[in-house]
């Protein structure tokens, strides 16, 4: 009988690679973990999910190397479940195929220990689906078997039939089967299946780094050979592969294959990644900034209470809103206290920004910059008016000082303030020493400045970025970037997120199916 006193333990498929195909109830396991066991196939960046307080252990398993025995994993989940914590068992696609789910549930059980199992999409769906080839169809195959291409080597005997295997119309996939190629191709072919027969592999599938070899039973094995392909992969037996020309989407993005850097605050990357990735990339998480609080409220607090003695306000970025209405309301006031203020946003995103708290823009610059912001409120006159502008700690001073020349009375008070992280530079940094990165992005002269000097000044950034694309989110953080000897590559005509990652697109251009072999 299971005790209730005990910790829990969550067997959750981190699904085939792709982190958007966890689930919503895996990511909520994760957000409860105190402890998170993971293994080679879980995508690390899965867990982001976890909180900062959560113990992450490795405990891959991979076909060659050192890892952690079964039974030593067992132990692990058992204990930490016995001293109470909450523990996520994170396994690559789906935990009961053929990702030993069974044994820890089974070990578990035995132990008293209360356990929940959360299915994953599983790479042998997925990863066909990625690379174009559907594994069911109702013209090619109607039936499915999905085999372990690697079985206990403990076992007497082959527990596969491979005379039905062979006999089999429908798809046939293998997981774990790079090692077996030539025995596997070889056994089919022996039985009876034809050598002519389709055959696809698929390694990292759903990853940025997905490869695919198309041959037949006859030549996969040297065509795989000749591409050098290593495990992880997914083979793929059936007339369905014939499909893949036409039915192609993921490798035919146009930055497929490209790891972009991101180098905003972490809690400000959700849009840059997601729309990176709907183009293809792979969003590489290194955040340069950390956004904390001012350290004096009170020069906000004094302007919040004569708010009814400003003609305008100018907002000149999104946590300038974000702060100042949050301050706004912690001091008992609303968005009603700003009627007859006319509000100022420096761009469409600072605008919608706004919008979330009730209140709309009077005006928004058709330049993106406080330049376009000058001539805007140069042109609705601003002499001798009382302009207000929340903003960072430390930024240009360009416009209060343009406006004060222009006859306004400007009061500019900080309702955040910006800074290095203090943790260093991680996994990100051995990506860009070992050419793994392929375009870095910057949002603002802060996210360039903080970069250089947690890489250690200019002369050691210029030779990691050497061989990476640089794109800048408007002319003055590209100067700012450029004042360090960086070259910039890529700049938006207009300054904001969706236009610059539009503009990383349209630089890389469409590309053609990356096909290694091909069926005519």
């Amino acid at each position: 009988m299971i005790r209730r006193n005990k910790g829990k333990v969550y067997l959750v498929g981190a699904g085939p690679g792709d982190p958007g195909l966890l689930t919503l109830r895996g990511k909520e396991c994760l957000e409860q973990a105190d402890v998170v066991l993971y293994d080679y196939l879980a995508n690390p960046i899965l867990l982001a999910h976890a909180q900062d307080r959560a113990e992450r252990i490795y405990v891959g398993r991979r076909g060659k190397g050192k890892y952690p025995e079964q039974e030593t994993i067992n132990r692990l989940l058992i204990d930490r479940a016995n001293g109470g914590d909450v523990v996520v068992r994170l396994k690559g696609g789906d935990p009961f195929v053929f990702g030993r789910g069974g044994e820890e549930a089974e070990a578990l059980a035995l132990a008293g220990i209360e356990f929940e199992v959360v299915p994953g999409v599983t790479a042998a769906v997925a990863a066909p689906a990625y690379a174009g080839i559907p594994v069911t169809h109702r013209t090619l195959a109607s039936a499915l078997t999905i085999v372990t291409g690697h079985e206990d080597p403990e076992k007497p005997s082959t527990a596969l039939d491979w005379s039905r295997l062979a006999a089999n119309q429908g798809t046939v996939v293998f997981l774990m089967g790079m090692k077996n190629l030539s025995t596997i191709v070889a056994t089919l072919m022996a039985e009876g299946r034809s050598g002519a027969t389709p055959v696809a592999i698929i390694r990292w599938g759903t990853r940025v780094s997905q490869q695919t070899v198309i041959g037949t039973l006859a030549d996969i094995a040297d065509k795989a050979d000749a591409a050098q392909m290593e495990p992880p992969t997914v083979i793929v037996v059936g007339e369905v592969v014939r499909l893949r020309p036409k039915l192609n989407w993921f490798e035919r993005r146009p930055l497929f294959g490209k790891r972009v850097l991101m180098t905003r605050a972490k809690d400000q990357a959700g849009e840059l990644a997601a729309r990176l990735a709907g183009y293809g990339a792979e969003p590489v998480e290194a955040p340069t900034i950390k956004i904390v609080p001012p350290l004096d409220w009170g020069p906000v607090d004094q302007a919040i209470s004569e708010i009814g003695t400003y003609d305008w306000i100018v907002f000149t970025s999104v946590n300038g809103v974000s702060r100042f209405m949050t301050r706004l309301s912690t001091r008992g006031f609303d968005s009603r206290c700003l009627a007859g203020r006319r509000l100022c946003c420096i761009g469409p995103r600072t605008a919608q920004e706004l919008e979330k708290f009730g209140v709309r823009a009077d005006v928004v610059p058709a330049e993106y910059q406080a330049e376009g912001v000058l001539a805007t409120l140069n042109r609705r006159g601003v002499g001798k008016t009382r302009i207000l502008i929340p903003r960072a700690e430390v930024a240009r001073e360009f416009l209060p000082d343009e406006l004060r020349a222009a006859g306004a009375h400007v009061d500019v008070i900080p309702v955040y303030r910006t800074f290095t992280p203090d943790h260093n530079s991680g996994g990100w940094l051995q990506e860009l020493m070992d050419h793994r990165i392929h375009v870095a992005t910057f949002t603002s002269s802060s996210t360039v400045r903080n970069f250089v000097a947690m890489l250690g000044g200019a002369d050691a950034v210029k030779p990691l970025l050497q061989s990476v694309t640089i794109a800048c989110i408007g002319p003055i953080t590209a100067k700012t970037a450029e004042e360090y000897g960086l070259t910039v590559s890529i700049m938006p005509s207009e300054n904001t997120i969706p236009a610059m990652v539009d503009a990383i697109a349209h630089h890389y251009g469409s590309r053609d199916q990356l096909t290694t072999g091909a069926l005519q």
